[in-house]
């Protein structure tokens, strides 16, 4: 993550909690979770505005400037051009920004802020950009590859094979194991390239594992249950972190979300990989509830790619 925007009041919680007690999070303790889950997502502010198409000028447009900056589609509030008279304009470039959006996520590509396009943008996620990664490409007539790199490609050195990772305070421990795991599956499909133990202390480590909530001091703020999951940066950087405030469990457990299954998509960003458009690769952006993922072909030839496997 190397650039932030600043956000509405509708995708971030306005405090910061420097420390996470598991005694305050006990959603992060069990599998026995209420099934009616009334927190809406912070997203669903995008559902106001639905229909709305290139031309018109309705209250909320402003919000979907916002997602679609956030995720790396459009350069809303850094454009010196966008007054606030203005800011709920339906313009060109929002429609540009909207069919790139539509167009990355396999829809059609109608401009249109039409339902298939909301119902996919209030999905929850991971909380890196789509768009500020580049494709891959190898040449190939008529081979087309999905997964993504970073901008600049960056990645671990060649002398740094061995990462160790460690769990930030109070990290709840039934979900260490499965952690572990995420990290032992990358190893094996890298050819163990990669290998990964856990580190003496928490300073020393290369990857630094913890729950975070609202504000929490990288520029990237969480926003309450449902929206953003879960962030990393990119090599040589190492910080992964949960949002507290999502349901988490080990497993596919209904309005939950599987911590290994997370914990594969945040690891891949730690090693150097984006966004994948491939759905069922664990690079896709977008998570669902009660269910759990692994690798997929596109992920593992990926990282393959990036390190020359």
């Amino acid at each position: 993550m190397t650039s932030r925007l600043s956000f509405s009041v509708f995708f971030l919680a306005s405090f910061t909690i420097p420390v996470l007690s598991h005694f305050e999070y006990p959603h992060l303790h069990q599998n026995d979770l209420l099934s009616n889950n009334t927190n809406p997502s912070p997203f669903g502010v995008l559902r106001n505005v639905q229909g709305c198409r290139k031309g018109e000028n309705i209250n909320g447009i402003r919000n979907l400037k916002l997602y679609l900056s956030r995720f790396g589609y459009l350069n809303y509030q850094n454009n010196p051009n966008v007054s606030n008279p203005r800011e709920d304009d339906f313009d060109e470039e929002l429609e540009a920004a909207l069919k790139s959006y539509q167009v990355y996520y396999n829809l059609t590509a109608t401009g249109t802020l039409d339902e298939p396009t909301v119902s996919k943008m209030v999905k929850p996620r991971c909380g890196y950009l789509d768009k500020e990664t580049r494709q891959h490409n190898d040449g190939s007539l008529h081979t087309v590859s999905h997964y993504r790199f970073f901008q600049g490609r960056p990645k671990w050195p060649k002398e740094k094979r061995h990462l160790t990772y460690a769990f930030g305070s109070h990290f709840p421990t039934r979900f260490m194991r499965p952690i572990a795991r995420a990290f032992n599956k990358w190893a094996i499909a890298s050819r163990l390239h990669f290998t990964f133990s856990r580190a003496r202390t928490y300073r020393s480590a290369d990857l630094k594992i913890s729950f975070q909530r609202g504000n929490h001091g990288d520029g990237s703020p969480f926003d309450g249950r449902g929206g953003v999951l879960a962030h990393a940066f990119a090599p040589t950087d190492g910080r992964l972190h949960y949002d507290a405030d999502d349901n988490w469990v080990v497993g596919a457990v209904p309005n939950a979300y599987d911590v290994e299954t997370l914990a594969l998509h945040e690891i891949g960003h730690l090693l150097g990989l984006g966004h994948s458009q491939v759905r069922n690769a664990i690079m896709w952006p977008t998570f669902n509830s009660g269910v759990t993922k692994g690798l997929s072909s596109d992920d593992i030839r990926g990282m393959r790619a990036l390190y020359g496997i």
